[in-house]
């Protein structure tokens, strides 16, 4: 466990996914926050959650591409996996999936990052 903190912190550099899940965190509240599932507004809802993810990203100036997805469910008691697999640069190149809840529905947003070299 050691050694990932270390990567975490030690290059300047590399993705710090804990503070991209933070800021996921905090777009999906934006966007979502206490509404609860409405079939109408999920186009609504994940465009926006995406654009504010990405926007956000990008406003922290650091030297990376950044490939954002969305997914909205509605809760019915249905089981929701999701998986994802890179081949790039893990020295650089990070990732991190944000599960949120709330009564109603889920939301999981990904993030790539792509260092620009």
């Amino acid at each position: 466990m050691n050694g990932m903190e270390e990567f975490q912190n030690g290059s300047e550099g590399s993705f710090n996914s804990e503070e991209a899940e933070s800021l996921v965190k905090e777009c999906i509240d934006a966007v979502v926050g206490g509404d609860d599932y409405s079939q109408t507004h999920v186009n609504k809802w994940t465009a926006s959650v995406v654009e504010r993810t990405l926007s956000t990203l990008v406003k922290q100036g650091k030297p990376y591409k950044y490939m954002v997805t969305c997914a909205v469910m509605q809760k019915t008691g249905a089981g929701l996996h999701t998986a994802n697999s890179c081949y790039w640069d893990t020295t650089m190149d990070g990732s991190c999936t944000v599960r949120w809840e709330n009564r109603t529905m889920y939301c999981v947003v990904s993030v790539f990052a792509v260092a620009i070299p």
